[in-house]
């Protein structure tokens, strides 16, 4: 896949993530993620993002996730396939080099560890990840790793396997002004923890679609609420919205500081039958009582 027919994949329709399916012991379950991804797959997903940030890329070692990408190839059929891929300057480009090699159709560069760095350091950080690879690169605004419109412009200059801009950070003024500067030369993501909470002020503002935790357990539910956003159906988002998307959020939020944003859509997997396992630490999985929570979120909305 061209980078360009990439970039028109990613626009078609709504993005996800799969969670990596680990073991009682931490291991990587492939088989089980095979299943998981074939799964999903079957429900018009424009692409998926294998060890991304719900698949817990932060606490995957790179060789685990080149083979958590070449099993999501194996199994995705048609449907797209990104890595994650990140770290340092050191690891990053090798890394986006052996995620392609494995299959990935393209790389979403989440941010790098730890430190904090100026633009001069991001553009050249992410000019080195995209310079090692032929297939499309998405950067990532989040956190630590924040590019502004002007860097964003330099990098497409110099880049022309740069294809998307994904948003974690809900800077709206500066999503605008990225959204305007660069136009239809990039795809626009959003990528807010529980993205549906924003979908519609994102769509006004330019972002192309989003990726969507709540396709892994939901997938129905998820693709109608991204075609209400999409059609303009007011009613249907709200009607989601409350008796859906919102209580998950209160329930995310129960455990804001132990990483509920993943926790919580493995126990939606398990809720209905797919469990992808516990959450490596120093993620937690939710407690029991928060678990019915969401049981009985889900069999309401089901």
């Amino acid at each position: 896949m061209t980078p360009n027919d990439l970039k028109k994949a990613l626009a078609s329709g709504l993005l996800s993530f799969p969670t990596t399916v680990f073991n009682d012991d931490y291991s990587f379950n492939e088989g089980r993620y095979r299943e998981q991804v074939a799964w999903q797959s079957g429900f018009g997903a424009a692409a998926l993002f294998a060890a991304g940030g719900t698949g817990e890329f932060f606490s995957l070692s790179p060789e685990e996730v080149v083979n958590v990408v070449r099993a999501a190839k194996a199994e995705a059929g048609n449907t797209p396939i990104l890595s994650g891929c990140g770290y340092g300057a050191g690891i990053a480009p090798k890394l986006a080099r052996a995620a392609q090699d494995a299959g990935a159709d393209g790389i979403l560069l989440l941010p790098h560890y730890l430190v904090g760095g100026d633009q001069e350091g991001l553009f050249n950080h992410i000019r080195a990840v995209c310079d090692a690879v032929d297939i499309g690169v998405i950067v990532y605004n989040r956190d630590n790793s924040i590019v502004t419109p002007d860097t964003l412009a330099k990098l497409c200059d110099v880049c022309p396997n740069l294809i998307g801009f994904k948003d974690g950070a809900g800077d709206i003024d500066l999503v605008s002004r990225v959204c305007i500067k660069m136009g239809d030369r990039l795809t626009y993501i959003g990528g807010m923890p529980t993205a549906e909470v924003y979908a519609q002020g994102y769509k006004a503002i330019g972002m192309t679609t989003y990726s969507s935790a709540v396709f892994n357990f939901m997938p129905e539910l998820a693709q109608k609420f991204y075609s209400a956003v999409t059609s303009d159906d007011a009613a249907t988002v709200k009607s989601l919205l409350e008796n859906f998307f919102y209580p998950y959020v209160a329930i995310r939020d129960l455990g804001a500081k132990r990483g509920y944003a993943v926790s919580i859509v493995k126990a939606g997997l398990k809720a209905i039958g797919r469990d992808p396992g516990p959450v490596r630490a120093p993620l937690c999985d939710l407690r029991p009582d928060e678990y019915k929570l969401l049981q009985d979120l889900i069999a309401k909305n089901s």
